[in-house]
């Protein structure tokens, strides 16, 4: 298997591409939603709300934690997540202009 040269491409498609990842998994997108809603959590609580085992879910916390879309505490024993505002609000802006980017043309070209 060959590697991925993500060194071949700029640092801006890079961090699409992994915002791209971190949704492109159904339990990420399932985290996320569930701590928007409540506002922060214990890891828990997201195995009886989403109903994975502990490690599968603590995985997928690592991934959005890795990314910095999430940020976390430690409270005794556990664990508390939320969303990491700052970064959720740069990712947002990274990905608007890399959505939004078709909508400017103004003819069709093919």
């Amino acid at each position: 298997m060959g590697l991925a040269k993500t060194e071949m491409f700029t640092d801006q498609q890079n961090e699409i591409a992994l915002f791209a990842k971190v949704f492109g998994h159904p339990a990420r997108v399932t985290i996320l939603q569930h701590l928007f809603k409540i506002d922060s959590c214990v890891c828990g609580d997201l195995v009886n709300e989403i109903g994975l085992a502990q490690p599968t879910i603590s995985q997928h916390l690592k991934e959005l934690k890795h990314l910095g879309l999430i940020k976390g505490s430690v409270e005794g024993t556990s664990v508390c997540y939320c969303i990491h505002k700052e970064n959720w609000t740069a990712m947002k802006t990274v990905m608007s202009e890399f959505l939004n980017q078709d909508l400017s043309q103004k003819t069709d070209c093919c």
